[in-house]
């Protein structure tokens, strides 16, 4: 197994590993790794089957099977790393952590992709993308919501996962249209969002659940979630953290669901700031939501 990351030099001893979402890449934390850089080393993968990271040669790209990975690539470091996860991203992250402790130094989770059984079409941009998800009419759903160019894919993306799509900088729209433009060129990128967006789904129904997993989670975590997240109702932000002892929530108002690109400095400082009360011991675990946005 090969996976393509992205580095950011920073401390020799210590290590953070960034995970992207669905459809999201390493270069989803240019930001908060450049931010962080004078407290850790950083390195963004790309997941099996997204960014420049080929598939699994067992083509797996459930869950399980993009744990599986980013589990063995976490145990060639040697050393526990700060994990943090958007989204799908997340998810895995928390699998992760529940799996394999001595792994994980400290989790951010920044809008898990927690099972949702009630998903609301009025948090969607085009309520296409729900049934582009399923079986059979899926094909059809997905199809309509083809977008013409690289340019439009990007600014439709913003309008889907900003709270604030004016907060989007030029230059990054540019890098998000110029990846697209690449990833159309690989052969199975098309397969490797399709088909993990779908195991994701059908994980949400079968096999046991990421609530329970997130229950057998012992690295101290923090929580950050955009009251704004079309995709990921922040309602789930409370549950989440009621579950996960040793857990903080960071609720951030005006913004969506990938919080790393449109909030980075608040969220940087609010990694580092655990990092801090980790080392101190002076961490422990709370529900208390901060409002805050700096």
């Amino acid at each position: 197994m090969t996976l393509h990351v992205r580095e950011t030099p920073g401390p020799d001893d210590v290590d953070a590993v960034y995970v992207h979402g669905l459809s999201g890449s390493a270069t989803n934390w240019t930001d908060v790794a450049g931010l962080l850089r004078t407290r850790a080393a950083g390195t963004a993968v790309d997941l099996p089957g997204f960014g420049l990271s080929r598939p699994l040669a067992s083509r797996d790209y459930t869950p399980a099977g993009h744990a599986d990975a980013l589990l063995c690539f976490l145990a060639g470091r040697g050393r526990p790393v700060h994990l943090l996860g958007n989204s799908f991203g997340g998810a895995i992250a928390l699998t992760v952590a529940a799996r394999r402790p001595e792994l994980v130094r400290t989790l951010t989770l920044i809008s898990p992709a927690m099972p949702d059984r009630r998903p609301d079409p009025r948090r969607v941009s085009d309520p296409r993308m729900l049934l582009a998800l399923l079986p059979g009419i899926g094909r059809w759903a997905r199809a309509g919501m083809t977008v013409p160019n690289a340019r439009d894919r990007a600014e439709q993306m913003v309008r889907l996962c900003f709270g604030d799509p004016s907060a989007a900088s030029e230059h990054r729209l540019a890098e998000a249209a110029e990846e697209f433009e690449a990833r159309a060129r690989l052969e199975w990128a098309k397969e490797a969002t399709e088909l993990t967006g779908k195991a994701m789904v059908a994980s949400w129904l079968y096999g046991e659940s990421l609530w329970a997993r997130a229950a057998r989670v012992q690295a101290p975590t923090l929580v950050v979630w955009g009251d704004r997240d079309k995709l990921m109702a922040p309602r789930l932000a409370r549950r989440t953290v009621s579950v996960m002892r040793g857990s903080r929530l960071l609720m951030l108002p005006g913004v969506g669901h990938v919080a790393q690109i449109e909030a980075p400095d608040a969220v940087a400082q609010a990694v580092a700031g655990m990092w801090d009360a980790v080392e101190a011991g002076r961490w422990q675990a709370g529900h208390r939501e901060d409002s805050t946005r700096s």
